[in-house]
């Protein structure tokens, strides 16, 4: 996986918005107006995603490339490295994930609008 195929993953996914309200070297991808990935252009070799506290902890203690999330609530976002260690399959069912999440936690209009 590179930048441009994680950028293009994500801007498949219903709803979503692409900023860089952080400067001009961080991807933010948005639904409902809530951040469910993080990713730097500076470093193009990590994104941040949202992940469920019991996962992240199960994750970080099985790949290295898992780490809590850089400049974020520890509890709540991981950083994942992916240089070339994870499969695409597990750094996708990391993004569609934290998508997931954030879709939950939208109201349940947004969330019906959405499909």
């Amino acid at each position: 996986m590179n930048i441009e195929s994680l950028r293009e993953y994500c801007l498949q996914k219903p709803g979503t918005e692409e900023t860089m309200p952080f400067g001009d070297d961080t991807l933010v991808f948005k639904v409902g107006g809530k951040i469910f990935l993080l990713a730097s252009l500076k470093e193009a070799n990590r994104f941040n995603v949202k992940c469920d506290p019991a996962l992240a902890i199960d994750l970080r203690e099985r790949y290295i490339e898992i780490q809590p999330g850089y400049h974020m609530n520890k509890v709540n976002w991981n950083t994942v490295y992916f240089d070339g260690n994870l499969t695409e399959k597990q750094l996708l069912e990391m993004i569609d994930h934290s998508y997931g999440l954030i879709v939950k936690s939208l109201p349940k209009k947004l969330q019906q609008d959405l499909q």
